[in-house]
């Protein structure tokens, strides 16, 4: 259970992550916000309270028991760049690189970038990785556990739903997957796109744990993942989450999908990220 000190912290970090986001966006002037604000809190619980990260100074081959993370929504890495300078991966100043020429902070993780487990960037493909990765971790009886972040329109994709067949026919309860459950696309509402309710239920056929809960409570979002790794099998959290969250004027907008912002909407944002 966090105290309140711990969730004071986490406050803390999400606000660093939200303005980093915004400044790494708009300095490239490329990428994609919205979606990385909507997993700001999802994200920052997930590596600095729940899982077991590689010790600072080694290296993925010299702590095989450390936990892997799969970014399926691999667009959101402004988010995940700024997590894994918190923790010391990268040095903060390197984030001023983002989407520059011969940068290791690509618009999707790339293996160039220390603390990044696998390259992703095409939608749908990543649980499917993570599937793979358990699966191997069981072969090998290392107790890690495997997480993955799916958005919600990528749930669209058949290779998907294979994965979540895939999982509980192989008993991998060492495998955690997180919804982003914004509701926004590029294209606009999900529901409009391709209807995906009963999201939880439909897992739930497909005999994986289900936990739904709000992607931007704090409390909520420790206690999900906690409860998940003493699971039988493996757990889909569904995290209902604002898209742009933190910035009003870009919540619940589609076209802050993958949009730069302006000189005049930079300005605005970082008056209300203090």
């Amino acid at each position: 259970m966090l105290n309140d000190n711990e969730i004071k912290e986490i406050e803390t970090l999400c606000l660093e992550n939200r303005n980093n986001i915004l400044d790494m966006v708009y300095e490239a002037q490329s990428g994609h916000i919205g979606g990385s604000l909507s997993a700001c809190e999802i994200l920052t619980v997930l590596f600095h309270k729940c899982m077991k990260n590689c010790p600072k100074g080694k290296t993925s081959n010299e702590y095989p028991k450390r936990d892997r993370f799969v970014l399926s929504k691999g667009h959101v890495s402004p988010v995940y760049y700024s997590i894994l300078a918190q923790l010391g991966f990268i040095d903060k100043s390197e984030l001023k690189t983002f989407r520059k020429l011969g940068t290791r902070l690509q618009g999707h993780p790339s293996l160039w970038c220390p603390g990044v487990e696998v390259a992703t960037g095409s939608l749908g493909q990543g649980l499917s990785m993570a599937c793979g990765i358990a699966m191997s971790l069981k072969i090998d009886k290392n107790p890690a556990h495997v997480y993955v972040l799916l958005g919600d329109g990528e749930m669209q994709e058949g290779n998907v739903w294979e994965a979540l067949m895939q999982a509980p026919h192989r008993n991998l309860n060492n495998l955690t997957a997180i919804i982003d459950r914004n509701r926004l696309q590029i294209d606009g509402n999900t529901e409009n796109i391709k209807q995906l309710d009963n999201l939880s239920e439909k897992i739930k056929a497909f005999n994986w744990n289900v936990i739904e809960i709000d992607g931007h409570d704090i409390k909520q979002i420790y206690d999900a993942i906690e409860t998940a790794k003493q699971a039988d099998k493996p757990t889909a959290i569904i995290a209902n989450t604002i898209k742009g969250k933190g910035v009003s004027f870009m919540e619940n907008n589609a076209g802050w999908h993958g949009k730069a912002p302006t000189e005049e909407d930079y300005k605005k944002a970082k008056m209300e990220l203090v």
